[in-house]
């Protein structure tokens, strides 16, 4: 039975039985940017809240030619590549599906990147190799989301920093094929087939990441404002009546999964690349804890939070370990708790409030209902 967003009710009352019909996360009327963001807006704030998005990116776009510093360059670049990463975890935060283990994808985008080139394959410009990390990101997890799909809650989350840690333990292990802690270096010639000079390199890769992240940020509206994405917000309310209704909820958030694998990837490479060196620290579990912490950061309100929540994070670690270089890590800590506890929903909901728009998750939307809580399963399958 295939599940459209505005034929849940039907005729028969089923639907309304059920509390489908309340659910503004099944509405039919709503838009696609309210899709999008989650939030309950009027056209006006969704216009002006569209445009201040357009403002962002013109300004990305025009940073760096405005004498944005090289290093702030090298900085943002990181930061998107690890956004990508974040927006797949997001995406599974909206079906209530928190991931330890993304460091797992993470790091096995970078090392398919970085092999490739150690074994002399002829992909040596950076685009070949962003797709190869999204492609062995993609069936990673079209394997290790076979099993995960069956479990939530916090069985969800242990298993998949499970996955995470059994590959760092091979990449430690097999050193003369990934070269232990020490790594791998890696080299690209070139960027879409050009070779910029070498004060143009962080240029070159600056615009290239960014504009395969403003790619994926439109793959992931679509998904949000897709038949998927009602799916996935239906789970995080109530599983049970998403599969009273003949949706297979397993299917959904393998599907998820696998998409958010393949970001998880993409980011993985497109750092690899950046950076010029990978090592087995990408797929321990601190590296997937980090992922987490800037989804929360961030909000999961929108599929711009992750960007928005990573190049605060960079930006606030790398002054802390300017300003504090034994204790910068209190610091940070400091820092950012202050952001989370004034800003419970994410930085995307200071960012909604700015620009007049309801944040995500408030009480008062058209229904007048309170905020959904979140809540671990009792139960470690389904």
């Amino acid at each position: 039975m295939s599940v459209k967003p505005g034929s849940l009710g039907g005729e028969s009352g089923v639907g309304e039985e059920l509390g489908v019909g309340q659910d503004a996360a099944f509405r039919g009327d709503r838009t696609d940017e309210q899709a999008l963001t989650g939030a309950t807006s009027s056209p006006r704030t969704s216009r002006r809240g569209l445009l201040a998005a357009l403002a962002i990116l013109a300004l990305l776009v025009l940073a760096p030619l405005l004498g944005l510093p090289s290093w702030l360059v090298f900085l943002f670049t990181v930061a998107f590549a690890k956004g990508l990463v974040v927006l797949g975890v997001v995406l599974l935060l909206r079906g209530d599906l928190v991931s330890f283990g993304h460091g797992l994808y993470y790091a096995i985008g970078a090392y398919a990147a970085g092999l490739a080139l150690r074994a002399g394959f002829p992909l040596r410009d950076a685009f070949p190799l962003a797709v190869l990390g999204a492609l062995a990101g993609a069936v990673l997890a079209s394997i290790v989301g076979l099993f995960l799909a069956r479990y939530r809650g916090i069985f969800f989350g242990m298993l998949s920093t499970a996955f995470s840690m059994i590959l760092y333990s091979l990449l430690l292990k097999l050193y003369w094929l990934t070269g232990g802690t020490d790594g791998i270096a890696v080299r690209i010639s070139s960027t879409l087939g050009l070779q910029p000079p070498a004060d143009l390199i962080r240029l070159t890769q600056y615009y290239f990441v960014l504009a395969l992240a403003v790619g994926s940020v439109y793959l992931a509206y679509r998904v949000a404002a897709s038949p998927l994405g009602y799916l996935m917000r239906g789970i995080n309310d109530n599983e049970i009546r998403v599969e009273y209704m003949g949706a297979s909820v397993r299917r959904a958030i393998y599907r998820t999964y696998v998409l958010s694998g393949a970001l998880g990837g993409l980011g993985g490479a497109l750092t690899a690349i950046t950076v010029g060196h990978i090592a087995p620290d990408l797929a321990y579990w601190t590296a997937s804890g980090e992922f987490v912490f800037i989804a929360l950061l961030g909000g999961s309100g929108s599929v711009f939070a992750p960007f928005v929540g990573a190049g605060v994070f960079e930006l606030v670690r790398n002054y802390a370990q300017k300003a504090s270089p034994y204790t910068w890590q209190m610091l940070l800590g400091s820092v950012l708790l202050v952001i989370i506890l004034f800003a419970p929903g994410g930085l995307w909901s200071v960012f909604e409030r700015l620009v007049g728009r309801r944040p995500t998750g408030s009480a008062g939307g058209p229904e007048k209902r309170p905020a959904k809580e979140r809540r671990w399963a009792l139960s470690s399958k389904r």
